[in-house]
Parts: structure tokens; C-alpha cells; sequence
């Protein structure tokens, strides 16, 4: 089994979308994150049923993530 802040750990200064709880997907650079896999994202991009926003950066709370995919 992968442990989800290993998938950060490899994923540092990388591309990777994100699932969220509320059915949006993000896009960006991981740019940090701690232990409570709470992450800062770079250049984000929003896409929420289908309408894709620029977000910029972001900091995101840990607890909305549902899954996390590296590029």
C-alpha cells in the first residue's frame, strides 16, 4: 500500500490533480505541504463540472482531498 504523504513527497515541485469531496478536480504544482497533508499548489486549475477556472495559487486543506494523481 502507498501512504498518501509519500505520494507528496515524490510529487514535491511536481504536477498533480487532486479529487475533492465536493466533486472538483484541481490542477497545479505542488509547491509544499505537512503532515496533515495540507498542500500549497501553484498555477491551479479548477475543473468543476466541466467549467475550468484559473486559480493561481492555492492552499488547501488536507481533509477535502479524496485522491491525489502525480502527472
Amino acid at each position: 500500500m502507498v501512504l498518501p504523504i509519500n505520494v507528496l513527497e515524490k510529487s514535491l515541485n511536481t504536477k498533480i490533480t487532486l479529487l475533492l469531496k465536493d466533486s472538483r478536480t484541481l490542477k497545479g504544482k505542488l509547491t509544499g505541504y505537512d503532515d496533515y497533508m495540507n498542500m500549497v499548489l501553484e498555477d491551479v486549475e479548477e475543473n468543476k463540472d466541466g467549467n475550468i477556472r484559473r486559480l493561481g495559487i492555492v492552499i488547501l486543506r488536507g481533509n477535502n482531498v479524496i485522491t491525489i494523481s502525480p502527472e
